[in-house]
Order: structure tokens, then C-alpha cells, then sequence
């Protein structure tokens, strides 16, 4: 061996704490919270099933096979499968978001580990614990190097989502702890994701999640069969945070440090809005503006305090974030959310086509706000919201949001979950007859045998 190599790797640790987690003694708010992921995302792969993106990425999938794409009636393979609902439920930009990284857990975790049950262990119990190491695996990634993954100019939903998929799949699928360890080295070189898509609003972010869930489905197989992956992936002189953060030097004991005895993933946020998460905030501030019926041109300039971390994603170039160019562009403008929230009272999955973003009384308004940077502000730990609307008269009223709603903080109940599994069923055209049938199978995909036929066209 190397000399410079550790005798023991990250990565080996890592696997020694996920090879113990047993479903049966998983606890309740964890489990909970798997429950309310299989509602959340089915339901969102339900609301995007007949969108243009979706339609392209089904065409192009050649590999028909047994497993589902929730809401068509054609099957796939496992790959497939978690290829298409991965890109569906992450797609309308609606999926929960982990505070801390932040990442998008389970848009990538719970396609890839419910195509690989499906395909290969059909159990319920299976598929619990290989979400619920997948999520939590996701989420500390996204601790190690906080926020330099995306200064790097990579989509950390897409890169970490690669690793922790593979660590869910293999958790479900039963490897022992050789097994993990190698396919999260081969999951290491299958991980990808830049974020140009913000440049012009092209649908590349929307495929990340989907990606990463068949990138991680597969280096999960390929160590089942014995193929060999680098046991330093992560803190390799090439690993995988010097490839996509530009450093080997990280947190590590934030990924393996009490893995499986405290479950940071309890506190994964759901989305209220359909946008970027860090927008969420404002628009909230923006909202109470709107209550306290303002006319608009009244209002010189909405000044807005953010953390610095946040600019290039949401707020620059700002000319153009002021004006998406379309409606997918819009979800990471946060000037465009605060007018929309503004003149509109709310944000929902119709405040984002190529028309909506058009709207003269809302481009108006978008052209006021400006932002500054908080030297002090929380971000990643903690999402918050600010607006000073500097009025022409001189006066000044100011909204503050001190936390992200649907997170730790303000979470969304079941009944709220529920409810907006119901929207996005009916926004996506599923049969009335069937959302209750098909609300009923999400909340119960873990109990006994696994079965997602209630869930094909």
C-alpha cells in the first residue's frame, strides 16, 4: 500500500455506520420523514409528468423494461426508472432542500433506491433504509466544504447526489461493507453537474437529480458484481471534493461523525414554492408587502440584505435576473419571485411559464430590486429574507423572514404535504379517481412488499 494512504478511509468509516443502520430501529421523526418524501416526490413526478422535459427525457430513455415511471405507462429499467422520475420530481424546481448544504436529497435518493427495490428487492423495509442512508448520507456531504462546491461552479444536488445515491442503493440492496466502500469510489467518477444552466435557463439542473440517481443506481451494481472503486474518493490527493471543490481539506467528521445515531436529515425543508429555496424568504417578505396594499409605483427601490454566497445563482447578472429570459430562468431570479409575490400576492407552478415571466406590472416592479450584501448573513446554516421598500416619499417599510418556512424552524405538517401532493397531482393531469388511491401507495411504499403499479398511467 501507498504510505501516504490512510490505513483506514473515509469512506471505510463511512460504510461501517451505514452496513449498522437497521430499518426496524429507525427512529420515528426519521421515519416520518422518509414517508413524507415518497408523498412529496411521487407527488412531483406527477405534476411534471406531461411537461415538455419530461416527455424528451422518456423518448430518449431506449431501455424498456419492469420498472416504473410514475405517472406513464411504459416501464423501464431500474436506470431508466430512476433516470425519468428523478428528472421529474426535481424538474419543477418544487423538491425538499437540506438548510445546510444545500442539496436536494430526495428528488435524487428516493427515484434511485425505489427503481433498484423495485428491479431487484422488491421489500418495503429495504427501500426505508436504503432512503434513509441515502438522504443522510446526501445531506452531510453537502457539510464538508460548505458552500465551495457551488463557487466552483458545480451543482452540489448533482455531485454529492451521485455518492449518496450509491451509499442508498447499496444500503437497500444489502452490500456489506467492501461492497459500499466501493461503490461509493466508483459513484466518485460517475459524478457531474455544472450550473450553466443559469446563463439562459436551459433544462440542464432539471436532469441533475435523475443523473445522479442512475449514476448512483448503477455504481451501486457494479460493486455488487465485484468491480473496484478508489477507497479514498473523498479525501484523495483526486477526490472527490478536490475535483468539485478545489480541496481535499474538509470536515470529514460532518459526514461520518454520529452517522446513524443522530439523523441530521429529520430537518430537510419542503418546499412551499416551486423556485430556488433561497428565494423563498423574500417572497414571503414580498407577500406581506402585498397585504399591506402598496401601489407599486409608490415605491422607488426594494433593497434587499443577502448573504453573499446567494449572488451569483440568484442575483447577478442583475439586469437580467430582473428580466428572465424564460419561465425555468425565473425560478433563480429572486428579483422576479419578489415581483411576482409583490404584484400577485403568491408564488405557485403558473407564476413560471415563458408568459408569466413576460408580464409588464411584474418586470415593473422586478426593475426596483436591488440587493446588498450581509457580511453577517447566516447562509447555508440558515436561509432568511429581507426587503427595505424605499418609498418615494422618503419613508421606508421593511419585511424581514428570519427563517425558511417549510424547514427545522416552520415545517410543513402531513396534512400540509398531502395537500400539496393533491396539487401537483391535479396540475399534472392525474384522473381524479386516482389521487387518493395513489396518495394512499406513497404513504405506504415501506409497509410489506413493494409495489409502484398503482403509480403507472
Amino acid at each position: 500500500m501507498n504510505q501516504s494512504l490512510p490505513s483506514v478511509a473515509i469512506a471505510e468509516r463511512l460504510a461501517e455506520r451505514i452496513a449498522a443502520v437497521d430499518p426496524a430501529r429507525l427512529p420515528a421523526p426519521m421515519r416520518a420523514k422518509c414517508e413524507d418524501l415518497a408523498v412529496d416526490v411521487v407527488g412531483l413526478c406527477l405534476t411534471a409528468r406531461r411537461l415538455d422535459y419530461v416527455k424528451s427525457m422518456l423518448a430518449a430513455c431506449d431501455d424498456d423494461g419492469s420498472c416504473t415511471a410514475i405517472g406513464h405507462a411504459r416501464a423501464l429499467s431500474a436506470a431508466g426508472a430512476a433516470l425519468v422520475n428523478g428528472t421529474a420530481a426535481h424538474g419543477e424546481d418544487f423538491d425538499d432542500t437540506f438548510e445546510g448544504g444545500p442539496v436536494h436529497a430526495g428528488a435524487v435518493i428516493v427515484p434511485a433506491v425505489l427503481a433498484a427495490c423495485e428491479r431487484h428487492r422488491p421489500d418495503g423495509a429495504a427501500a426505508l433504509a436504503g432512503i434513509a442512508v441515502g438522504i443522510e448520507t446526501m445531506c452531510r456531504l453537502g457539510l464538508v466544504t460548505p458552500k465551495l462546491v457551488h463557487k466552483a461552479g458545480f451543482h452540489p444536488t448533482a455531485v454529492f447526489g451521485a455518492v449518496a445515491a450509491a451509499a442508498g442503493v447499496a444500503a437497500a440492496l444489502g452490500l456489506d461493507r467492501r461492497g459500499i466502500v466501493n461503490a461509493l469510489g466508483i459513484a466518485g467518477s460517475m459524478a457531474s453537474g455544472i450550473i450553466e444552466y443559469l446563463a439562459e435557463g436551459a433544462w440542464t439542473k432539471r436532469m441533475h437529480a435523475g443523473w445522479a440517481a442512475q449514476s448512483g443506481l448503477r455504481a451501486a451494481l457494479l460493486a455488487k458484481h465485484g468491480f473496484v472503486g478508489p477507497r479514498t474518493v473523498f479525501e484523495g490527493t483526486h477526490g472527490l471534493f478536490h475535483g468539485f471543490a478545489h480541496t481535499a481539506k474538509g470536515n470529514y467528521d460532518a459526514l461520518i461523525a454520529d452517522f446513524g445515531e443522530r439523523w441530521l436529515s429529520k430537518a430537510l425543508a419542503f418546499k412551499p414554492y416551486p423556485c430556488g429555496t433561497m428565494t423563498h424568504p423574500y417572497i414571503d417578505c414580498a407577500r406581506r408587502l402585498s397585504a399591506r396594499r402598496i401601489d407599486s409605483d409608490a415605491i422607488r427601490e426594494l433593497i434587499c440584505e443577502v448573504g453573499e454566497g446567494t449572488v451569483h445563482r440568484l442575483w447577478e447578472p442583475l439586469a437580467d435576473k430582473q428580466r428572465p429570459s424564460n419561465g425555468y430562468g425565473g425560478k433563480f431570479s429572486t428579483p422576479y419571485c419578489i415581483a411576482a409575490a409583490f404584484v400577485r400576492g403568491n408564488v405557485g407552478l403558473g407564476d413560471f411559464t415563458d408568459m408569466a415571466v413576460k408580464d409588464p406590472a411584474v418586470l415593473a416592479v422586478a426593475a426596483k430590486v436591488r440587493y446588498v450584501v450581509d457580511p453577517d448573513n447566516p447562509y447555508p446554516a440558515e436561509f432568511t429574507g429581507h426587503i427595505r421598500a424605499v418609498m418615494r416619499d422618503g419613508s421606508v417599510i421593511e419585511e424581514r423572514q428570519p427563517h425558511l418556512r417549510g424547514g427545522a424552524h416552520e415545517p410543513l405538517t402531513r396534512d400540509d404535504i398531502e395537500a400539496k401532493f393533491i396539487l401537483n397531482a391535479r396540475h399534472g393531469g392525474w384522473p381524479e379517481a386516482r389521487i387518493a388511491p395513489a396518495l394512499t401507495r406513497a404513504k405506504t411504499l415501506y409497509d410489506g412488499a413493494l409495489d409502484l403499479t398503482e403509480l403507472r398511467e
